[in-house]
């Protein structure tokens, strides 16, 4: 992506690392290039834990990269500064602070007189649908009430970026939709005092619905996987054609990032993070896709408006199948393989023996477990002594979510036990 000079915001050759438990760094962007222009909403995707959020924290100035830059207006940004303003997903409101004090709070900054202040403040409060809310706490409204007054703050200061984390994810289905709508029809119509929006999001179908541009992370570390413009006229239709292509392409695109991911880690042996997807999860995918209409083969987007999932959710349980091979995630679609048939027409007893045998033959760090345990005069281990193992080559959230679900995997397998009081694996006698 090259930059662009007339642009309200500009990132350039962002890198981004975290030391990881030895010291070493730990790289989670890798040479980001991003222009944000005026006039239009740029959407942020990618698998959770690709770094979208630290990105955006990197452009509200909250956070300095290890290297790159971040040019603002033309100037280099090395901390929060007045023309950008951040919605946060979980709201981030003072409890003791009226509506229109919270407000008024994301205003102290620019020092403003107080009248002018409130004033600003009333406006903001007006144009989000808040008025007669005014004198209300939080703890008095709704999340989607809630989600209103952060709205209203942010834009309260008129920003130039407005930049959005997630913004409707803390919310139900009804209540996102109607506020992603309300957004949109103040965008379209000029009310919004903000020139341009970054947004970061997973969910797919969202980010179609609002942005002019999507811009696609992989992972580990994150880099551009794809732009994808959007130029389809507002309002858009979900049941258009062009607008299903779209969201076909996203999910071919971070298909593809997933399963070179997935090959890549296969070779790392031990290093190979695992997703947090439970096994009933995992047999729940496998029975709909055995059954009709899908018959053993389903389009992503076509099993995620089924489920009702989003990326989030749904790519953890497809690449939990695909790293154990009960199903093969390719070209934006989940097909089962032979193992994965077997499995679903399985007894209880049958598809925990055949989950034994995949989960040793698949996944090296269980296999790892058992062998630690059985060489072991004790035939047990801590945790921490695969944490240790883990933390050398992962970061250390990446590192717990992959004991997590080896634990779960192993458990049910009948592998291995594990008492979380003590936090020690045991061996059990009759795993091989």
């Amino acid at each position: 992506m090259t930059n662009d000079s007339s642009a309200i915001i500009d990132l350039r050759k962002i890198c981004m690392a975290f030391p990881k438990s030895s010291g070493e760094p730990l790289l989670v962007l890798d040479d980001i290039n991003i222009s944000i222009r005026a006039d239009e909403i740029l959407g942020l995707l990618g698998r959770s834990g690709s770094g979208k959020s630290t990105l955006l924290r990197i452009a509200a100035g909250l956070m300095r990269p290890t290297s790159g830059e971040v040019l603002y207006r033309g100037a280099l940004l090395t901390q929060p500064v007045e023309g950008i303003s951040v919605v946060f997903q979980t709201f981030a409101l003072f409890p003791w602070l009226t509506v229109l004090e919270n407000v008024e709070a994301g205003l102290d900054a620019l020092g403003l007189p107080r009248g002018q202040a409130r004033q600003r403040a009333q406006d903001a409060i007006d144009l989000i649908g808040l008025d007669g809310f005014q004198s209300a706490y939080p703890r008095e409204l709704s999340g989607g009430m809630r989600q209103r007054v952060g709205f209203a703050r942010a834009t309260a200061t008129r920003p130039d970026l407005l930049l959005m984390d997630e913004p409707f994810s803390a919310l139900d289905v009804l209540t996102a939709e109607t506020l992603r709508t309300d957004f949109l029809d103040l965008w379209v119509e000029h009310q919004l005092p903000t020139k341009s929006v970054l947004m970061v999001t997973h969910n797919i179908e969202e980010a179609v619905l609002m942005c002019d541009r999507l811009v696609i992370l992989s992972s580990n570390p994150a880099r551009i996987a794809a732009e994808i413009p959007v130029t389809m006229p507002r309002p858009r239709s979900r049941l258009d054609g062009e607008f299903e292509n779209i969201v076909n392409n996203v999910y071919s695109v971070l298909t593809a990032r997933t399963i070179a991911s997935l090959g890549a880690f296969k070779q790392a042996g031990l290093a190979q993070p695992l997703p947090r997807a439970s096994v009933n999860r995992m047999s729940g995918l496998i029975e709909i896709l055995v059954a009709a209409p899908f018959s053993g083969k389903a389009e992503l987007d076509a099993l995620a408006i089924s489920l009702s999932l989003d990326v989030t959710h749904l790519f953890p349980i497809a690449e939990g199948l695909h790293i154990l091979e009960f199903a093969e995630l390719k070209d934006g679609a989940l097909k089962l393989t032979t193992a994965g048939n077997v499995f679903a027409r399985s007894t209880t007893d049958q598809r925990k023996r055949l989950f034994r045998e995949h989960l040793l033959r698949f996944v090296p760090l269980a296999a790892h477990i058992c062998r630690i345990l059985q060489e072991r005069e004790t035939r047990s281990a801590p945790r921490t002594r695969f944490e240790v193992e883990l933390e050398d080559h992962l970061t250390r959230h990446e590192a717990e979510k992959t004991l997590q679900a080896v634990t779960a995997w192993g458990r049910y397998a009948e592998l291995f036990a594990y008492d979380d009081k003590t936090r020690r694996f045991s061996a059990i006698a009759h795993a091989e």
